[in-house]
C-alpha cells in the first residue's frame, strides 16, 4: 500500500522560508512520480511541483517556478520542496502525491495524474 506522510508546514511572515517534506517507502520512491499540490479554501487544487523516480527530472507549476525547488532523499526516502520568498497568496493546504511518471517526465504536474495522496500540511503566509 502506498501512503506519503506530509510534515513542515506553519506560519510563516512573508518574504520567509519553509521546507515540506514528503515520507514515502522506498518502493514508492522508485516507482512513482511524486508531485507536490496545494489547495487554498474556495479554489481548486494547483500543481506546484513533481519529480521522476527513474532520472529524477522535476517541473514545476508556474506559481512556483523561481522560488520553490524539488528535491528528494533517497537514503531518506523522503521528498521535499523548499519553498522561498512565500507570499500570502502561498498560504494553502500543501498535498504530496504519487502517480504514473509518465507526466511528470513530459513537464507537467496534473492532479489528475495521481493516484495516492496524503493528509496534507497547512501553510499561511502571513504577517
Amino acid at each position: 500500500q502506498v501512503q506519503l506522510e506530509e510534515s513542515g508546514g506553519g506560519l510563516v511572515q512573508p518574504g520567509g522560508s519553509l521546507r515540506l517534506a514528503c515520507a514515502v517507502s522506498r518502493f514508492t520512491l522508485e516507482n512513482y512520480a511524486i508531485g507536490w499540490f496545494r489547495q487554498a479554501p474556495g479554489k481548486e487544487r494547483e500543481g506546484i511541483s513533481c519529480i521522476s523516480p527513474s532520472n529524477g527530472k522535476s517541473a514545476y507549476g508556474e506559481s512556483a517556478k523561481g522560488r520553490f525547488t524539488i528535491s528528494r532523499d533517497d537514503v531518506k526516502n523522503t521528498v521535499f520542496l523548499q519553498m522561498n520568498s512565500l507570499k500570502p497568496e502561498d498560504t494553502a493546504v500543501y498535498y504530496c502525491a504519487a502517480g504514473n511518471p509518465l507526466g511528470c517526465l513530459l513537464g507537467s504536474v496534473d492532479h489528475h495524474g495521481m493516484d495516492y495522496w496524503g493528509k496534507g500540511t497547512l501553510v499561511t503566509v502571513s504577517s
